[in-house]
C-alpha cells in the first residue's frame, strides 16, 4: 500500500496542477505512477464536482458556470493533456505521410489545424457544460468522467505498443505488468459501479461514453502511428471526457 500512496504522490505531481508542499520523484516507484492516474483523476474530478455544486448554490450565471466548468479539467492539470490534443490533432489532420505526421506531432510549433480543433473543443465543451449545468443533476458525474479517462489513458499505454519516440510513454511502462493493469482495471469497474449506483442507466451512459469517446479517439489516431504516446493519450483523454460531458448534458 505504501508503494502505491508513493506512486500517487508522484502521479499527482506530473499529471495535477493542484499545489503540492513538495515533489518527490523516486524511480523505484515510477512503475505506479501510471496505474495511480486514475486516482489523480478522482482528485480532479472532486474539484470539478465542488465547482459546480458551488457555483450551484450561489445562484451563477448559466452562462459563467458553463465557461467555468468547460475550463477546469484543463487548468487543474495545467493543460498538460490539452498540449498533446492539439499536437495530436494537427499532426493526424495534415494527411501527410506517415513519417510526416511523426515529425509534426514532435513540432513544438503551433499549426493551423490545432487551432482549428482547440476552437472546436471549446465550442462542444462550453455547450456541453451549459447544458449540464442548466439541468443541474448528476454533478458527482463529473467525478467519474475524470476517473474513467484516466483509466483508459492508463491502460492504453499500459496494454498497447508505444511509440519508440515517445520517452514519458516509455519511461511509465519500464517494469510494469499484470498487477499495474488490475489496479487500473479494479479502479474502472469501481467507477461504472458507483456511476450506476449514483445516477441509474443515466450514471452508466455517462461512463460509457467517456469509455468511448478515448477509444475512438486514440483508434483514430492510431492507425497513423502504430503506437501510442503520451501526445495521444492525451489526445484521446481530452476527446473522451468531451463526450462524457456531452452524455452528461443529455441526460
Amino acid at each position: 500500500m505504501k508503494r502505491y500512496i508513493k506512486g500517487f504522490y508522484m502521479s499527482l505531481g506530473m499529471f495535477c496542477a493542484v499545489p503540492l508542499p513538495s515533489r518527490v520523484w523516486d524511480d523505484k516507484f515510477k512503475n505506479l505512477a501510471l496505474a495511480c492516474l486514475p486516482l489523480v483523476g478522482g482528485i480532479i474530478g472532486a474539484a470539478w464536482w465542488g465547482a459546480a455544486e458551488l457555483l450551484a448554490v450561489l445562484g451563477a450565471h448559466t452562462v459563467l458556470a458553463a465557461a467555468a466548468l468547460a475550463l477546469i479539467p484543463f487548468i487543474t492539470t495545467g493543460f498538460i493533456h490539452l498540449d498533446g490534443y492539439m499536437d495530436t490533432s494537427d499532426a493526424v489532420l495534415s494527411r501527410r505521410p506517415a513519417e510526416e505526421k511523426q515529425r509534426i506531432l514532435k513540432d513544438p510549433h503551433t499549426g493551423a489545424f490545432a487551432v482549428i480543433m482547440i476552437a472546436v473543443l471549446f465550442v462542444l465543451q462550453f455547450a456541453s457544460a451549459y447544458a449540464a449545468f442548466e439541468k443541474g443533476k448528476y454533478f458527482a458525474l463529473l467525478i467519474v468522467i475524470a476517473v474513467v479517462s484516466r483509466c483508459c489513458s492508463a491502460m492504453s499505454i499500459l496494454c498497447l505498443r508505444t511509440m519508440p519516440e515517445s520517452g514519458l510513454a516509455n519511461m511509465f511502462r519500464q517494469n510494469t505488468g499484470s498487477a499495474q493493469k488490475i489496479f487500473v482495471a479494479a479502479v474502472a469497474s469501481s467507477a461504472f459501479v458507483l456511476s450506476f449506483v449514483f445516477a441509474g442507466i443515466f450514471g452508466l451512459i455517462t461512463a460509457v461514453a467517456v469509455a468511448l469517446g478515448y477509444i475512438a479517439a486514440l483508434a483514430y489516431a492510431y492507425k497513423d502511428f502504430k503506437g501510442v504516446s503520451g501526445d495521444l493519450a492525451g489526445f484521446a483523454l481530452v476527446a473522451g471526457e468531451l463526450c462524457g460531458l456531452f452524455a452528461l448534458a443529455l441526460v
